[in-house]
């Protein structure tokens, strides 16, 4: 079966960079591009003609959202109520999992979907802990797997496992709790995963060890990750560098910052993606460079060939921001993007980064969407060592999104890319290795509104749940107060 798309605009690959076709074409036949450029002499079975549009190359999000609430329940309360949405003391003795198989596998199924809705054809998974018994099953993640065989999704996939979990006394105090047996059976578990399911859907999953946030890993679980990796040959991705409660848990553990213990323990590495990771030395918040030069931890995470997986809207919510991804880029520092936040949208995400770095540079040239949307597209794929993926062009996977230009609430077109960016374009039409998966916006098969109504549910089930974890028990309406008083 062959099948084309024409479109107004078509994003191809050249010469190691994208490039801009006008009125062109995109020919794959199974999962593989053939044709990228002017019109096509040969055979196809089908041709649909997008009319005003961008046929681009599917987004690679290297810390997709895999949830309901990421990014929405935390994002605007005092200090002392964000005290509420860590576990209290009291309650890791009667830990237990909020929600059945079941309600997780749904979970699971309404984030893919998302993810296919916005454009995102290859994704790294990330999802919240707060509602765990202790961490993510591997059980679990065997339905996500045969979830992602029925929508179509291509996944780097591993359930995620920690040592510790920060809790909160009833003073306030904030400490880790240790419990190493589960630690090291999460780790198993991982593993075993990957050793299983590496390859499965026809290549569409690949494995992942994901340990959990840094401060809640031992030295010895982020070695033992590390060999772990390296004889699975499947990369590590592990969240460093984001908040200041972790800051303060590692300057306490091991005197130094986050980038510094990486380095330390071997984990930096060609396969290592760190999302987040603006808590280096030259940040404003963190201290002045160590180097004359500039930064150390830029400069080891460049010499170690570790990619830095930005999220820009997760850190716009959370009051923090990267300083900046140009200087990153100008540093040597692979770069992707991630969404670690709802919605889980790419466009969305290159749009913040852009006003980010532009606020931090104080200039009205610095983050460049180019620059962003490689980051979204080729950076994505070079972190996962994959040169068959974040570009179109003959021998690549037909991963493919389809971007509206044609609504007018979109607006002139000044430039395709920049056009589809800053007018909130939308998705149409998304494939995932030759196969269609997204149609007029629509995942075919889905009861669209059936899933919103489910979905509401489960989101009101984890919102009522904070009181019971709370080290105060406060009430929902005083854990996430409205927007504006009810009448």
């Amino acid at each position: 079966m062959r099948s084309s798309l024409r479109a107004r605009h078509v994003i191809g690959y050249a010469d190691g960079d994208h490039r801009l076709i006008l009125d062109g074409e995109v020919v794959w036949e199974g999962d593989t591009i053939l044709h990228v450029g002017g019109p096509f002499e040969g055979r196809v079975d089908e041709r649909i003609d997008c009319g005003d549009a961008v046929v681009a190359p599917g987004f690679v999000d290297l810390n997709a959202l895999a949830d309901i609430d990421h990014a929405i329940f935390d994002s605007f309360q005092t200090p002392d109520l964000l005290l509420g949405q860590e576990w209290s003391s009291e309650y890791v003795g009667r830990r237990a999992e909020l929600l059945t198989a079941e309600q997780l596998a749904f979970r699971r199924e309404y984030a893919l979907v998302q993810l296919l809705l916005h454009g995102v054809t290859t994704a790294l998974p990330i999802a919240a802990e707060s509602y765990r018994a202790w961490a993510e099953t591997e059980e679990e993640f065997e339905d996500v797997v045969a979830i992602a065989g029925r929508l179509g999704n291509r996944l780097y996939l591993g359930p995620s496992y920690r040592y510790g979990v920060p809790v909160v006394d009833a003073g306030g105090h904030r400490s880790i709790h240790w419990d190493a047996r589960e630690g090291d059976a999460g780790l198993r578990a991982a593993e075993h995963f990957v050793e299983r399911f590496d390859g499965a859907q026809s290549g569409r999953i690949r494995g992942l060890l994901a340990p959990a946030r840094i401060e809640t890993q031992t030295a010895e679980s982020l070695r033992a990750t590390r060999r772990a990796a390296d004889r699975l040959g499947c990369p590590l991705r592990l969240h460093a560098g984001q908040s200041h409660e972790e800051l303060a848990d590692l300057r306490a553990a091991y005197g130094t910052r986050p980038v510094e213990v990486l380095d330390s323990l071997g984990v930096l590495g060609p396969r290592t993606i760190i999302p987040h990771a603006w808590a280096v030395d030259g940040h404003s918040e963190v201290g002045p460079p160590e180097a004359a030069h500039g930064s150390s931890d830029l400069r080891r995470l460049a010499d170690s060939g570790t990619t830095v997986a930005f999220c820009p809207l997760a850190a716009g919510r959370y009051a923090m921001v990267m300083e900046s991804f140009d200087r990153y880029r100008a540093a040597g520092v692979r770069l992707g993007l991630g969404t670690d936040t709802f919605p889980p949208d790419m466009l969305r995400a290159i749009d913040q980064g852009s006003i980010l770095t532009k606020a931090v540079e104080r200039s009205q040239d610095a983050g460049q969407v180019a620059d962003l949307y490689r980051a979204a597209t080729l950076g994505g794929a070079a972190a996962l060592g994959r040169e068959d993926l974040g570009r179109l062009a003959a021998g690549a996977k037909a991963d493919l999104v389809v971007v509206g230009l044609g609504d007018l609430r979109t607006g002139p077109v000044e430039d395709p890319v920049r056009t589809m960016v800053l007018g909130a374009a939308p998705v149409v039409r998304v494939v995932v290795d030759g196969r269609t998966v997204v149609v007029d916006g629509r995942v075919p098969g889905v009861d669209e509104a059936s899933m919103r109504s489910r979905a509401q549910e489960l989101f009101d089930v984890y919102r009522t749940s904070f009181s019971d974890r709370d080290s105060r028990r406060r009430s929902t309406a005083e854990l996430m107060p409205p927007t504006f008083p009810s009448l």
